[in-house]
């Protein structure tokens, strides 16, 4: 099964670290030319082609599709992974915090996309990925702006695959469960007892990797998955087989 991906053209955003660098190293194991996408200061070593990019920047989509166009001659695949996250009760939230999670979660998200929609109409094999979280169809304490931005992927993606089929584009999203990356180690490491309770949460009684994000987001990339679109997958280890 080695090559799935031989010849494409890959974007990733959030390529980085966690998941995105897992799926980064994993399209181009099977073959697939890859631009990791991140933020100044977190290139990845190893990496063939990567851009340092603030996506909420007015200028980000135009940069990455340009330097897509440069360095890949083209895009297949657009794994949007970035994501942030923020606490706190919707009380007390001020409009900035709101702002932000929304920004990196959606907006920027729906902006690159629409940028590299014209190069994935020229793909014989359009793909588009997207990030959500099980919080999409779930909820918890003081994550109402990050629940809203992820149901909104959701919703987007799902439009997306309406509006592109016709194309042969396919778009899908991914929904993590708890995962260990960079954004969670810290508080789990520092909080092994909160990380036992997560692991506990999974059926299978682990906490996920960002392999296994990136295995599935390796199956909605290749032609495995060329009837499947407008779904979401969740990769939970079957956390909400008991909600």
């Amino acid at each position: 099964m080695a090559g799935r991906l031989e010849g494409r053209r890959a974007i990733v955003t959030g390529a980085g670290s966690g998941m995105g660098a897992a799926s980064l190293r994993l399209f181009t194991a099977e073959g697939a030319a890859v631009l990791g996408v991140d933020l100044p200061g977190k290139a990845l070593e190893g990496a063939q082609h990567f851009l340092e990019a603030d996506l909420t920047a007015e200028d980000a989509p135009a940069r990455i599709i340009a330097a897509a166009q440069d360095k890949l001659g083209g895009v297949d695949i657009l794994f949007n992974n970035a994501g942030v996250g923020a606490g706190g009760p919707v009380a007390e939230m001020t409009d900035a915090a709101w702002d932000r999670v929304v920004d990196v979660n959606l907006r920027s998200m729906f902006r690159l996309t629409r940028a590299a929609i014209p190069l994935l109409k020229q793909s014989s094999a359009g793909r588009i990925i997207n990030t959500a979280s099980v919080m999409a169809e779930g909820t918890d304490y003081g994550l109402g702006a990050y629940c809203a931005s992820k149901a909104g992927v959701a919703g987007l993606t799902r439009t997306l695959a309406l509006e592109l089929g016709r194309a042969g584009i396919t778009a899908n999203y991914i929904l993590p469960g708890a995962i260990r990356t960079g954004m969670t180690s810290a508080l789990w490491d520092a909080r092994p007892d909160v990380a036992e309770i997560w692991a506990k949460k999974s059926v299978l009684k682990r906490l996920g990797a960002p392999e296994d994000i990136a295995r599935v987001a390796l199956f909605l990339a290749s032609d495995d998955s060329a009837f499947v679109t407008g779904q979401g997958i969740s990769v939970d280890g079957g956390m909400r087989l008991r909600i």
